[in-house]
């Protein structure tokens, strides 16, 4: 599967034929000025909360692709709210099979608000079954025994988890994750963006080297096949 790396929690993968999207924050991301915003290929974009850091550019993105726009109930009605309409409501626990294969929303540990202020609804996480191979996306979460259920629901061929501690995850518990989904191949996402959550790259790859698995932490722009 080709996955495209834009920053921070972004970034698409293309899976079934079609190019998934996931939490565009790119406009206010200072690493991420390379990036032509208006030129990015979507027909699906997954939001996994309502942090600005994930959230930014959505509206932007889906009003130029026209892309399917998902996320938990209280994301679909505030998009709704601001103008898209091209959009589907998925809850934890939710599964909806689309042109591309099969989606489930599993239940992310941490907080959520929308950028007026308003509830965000529980955060999220995303697990995909298709043609060319199944991934899981956390989304930003803490460590949780309940992410033992998406290796029951899928063999996974890679994940995407936070690694930049402070605010989800660290490198330590992204290991503990990765043995708990089934998976040795990950890609490393929400570090470096904010000064407290950058990391050591050499130590975080090394790390997971220890542990028989691989960290890829992407070059921002850079496109590479997993």
């Amino acid at each position: 599967m080709k996955f495209t790396y834009y920053g921070h929690s972004c970034f698409s993968v293309v899976a079934g034929g079609k190019t998934l999207l996931f939490d565009p924050f790119i406009t206010p991301n200072e690493l991420a000025k390379a990036i032509d915003v208006d030129g990015i290929q979507a027909d699906y974009i997954f939001v996994s909360h309502g942090h600005f850091d994930h959230i930014t550019d959505v509206l932007r993105i889906a009003g130029k692709t026209g892309a399917k726009v998902l996320g938990n109930w209280e994301l679909y009605d505030w998009f709704n709210k601001n103008g898209l309409k091209n959009t589907h409501p998925i809850n934890p626990g939710g599964q909806l099979t689309f042109d591309f294969g099969t989606v489930k929303c599993f239940t992310a540990i941490h907080s959520s608000s929308l950028p007026d202020g308003s509830y965000g609804g529980v955060a999220c996480g995303f697990a995909f079954q298709t043609i060319d191979g199944n991934f899981y996306y956390s989304g930003d979460t803490g460590l949780t025994l309940d992410m033992k259920l998406i290796a029951d629901w899928a063999k996974l061929d890679f994940a995407i988890f936070p690694v930049g501690d402070g605010l989800t995850m660290g490198v330590v518990d992204a290991i503990k994750a990765s043995r708990l989904v089934g998976v040795s191949k990950v890609v490393g996402v929400h570090y470096d963006t904010f000064g407290y959550i950058k990391i050591d790259h050499l130590k975080s790859v090394e790390s997971f080297k220890k542990a028989d698995m691989t960290l890829h932490l992407l070059d921002i722009g850079s496109v590479t096949e997993l």
